[in-house]
């Protein structure tokens, strides 16, 4: 039986690590994957290791109890990390924005969970051990925002990576609605920055994050 497992460090080794319970994740149905654009690739588990292991990976700074071997995410288009809100009142608790001018703990750091069905990788969020889903049913600028707010993982929670070597860039794509992840800068208030699943293509710094390794 194919199970999810993280991308770094196995769920087992990252209990012990962070003493979080970690919710049961549920596969989602294999769909096929779709085409990537030019100059990216699709990541898979041991090709995201492959980059973020190597000998010019990034390190981000870490603060005094970083989790080992766990991945942030930085915007292209901000230079700042993502973080999840999760003192934000409802509707918007655990919305994900690139507000951080640097890596300081949980609230900017993730497991990356791969799940071979699915070809897919679920976000799990080290603040609030929930998943980031996509808010397909929300209306007007919050539709389509990454929250972190799941216990399972279902196609709401279902992300390809695709990774551009020449840019040194990644970029995701939601397979709930075949969009990809974009940090909107333009936004103002307490939704500034956030991140939505809402851009039918990569078209440049909106759309692409490097990723960092936060382990020590």
């Amino acid at each position: 039986m194919r199970r999810t497992t993280s991308v770094l460090l196995s769920l087992s080794a990252l209990v012990a690590v962070t003493g979080l319970a970690v919710p049961a994740a549920v596969a989602a149905p294999v769909a096929e994957r779709p085409a990537a654009p030019a100059g990216w690739e699709a990541m898979d588990a041991a090709e995201l290791a492959r980059v973020t292991d190597g000998a010019e990976a990034r390190r981000a700074p870490l603060a005094a109890a970083a989790e080992a071997d766990l991945l942030a995410l930085q915007s292209v288009r901000n230079n700042r990390f993502v973080a999840t809100e999760v003192n934000y009142p409802a509707p918007n608790t655990g919305v994900q924005r690139a507000r951080s001018a640097e890596f300081g703990g949980s609230w900017e750091g993730f497991a990356f969970e791969w799940d071979e069905a699915s070809e897919t990788y679920a976000l799990r969020s080290l603040a609030n051990n929930r998943y980031v889903a996509v808010e397909k049913n929300y209306t007007g600028s919050a539709q389509n925002v990454l929250r972190a707010r799941s216990t399972s993982v279902g196609g709401w929670e279902r992300f390809v990576l695709y990774y551009n070597e020449s840019l040194d860039r990644y970029a995701l794509q939601s397979t709930l609605n075949g969009l990809f992840v974009t940090m909107e800068n333009g936004y103002t208030g307490s939704l500034q920055y956030a991140l939505r699943a809402r851009s039918a293509e990569i078209t440049g710094s909106w759309e692409e994050f490097v990723l960092y390794d936060i382990g020590a």
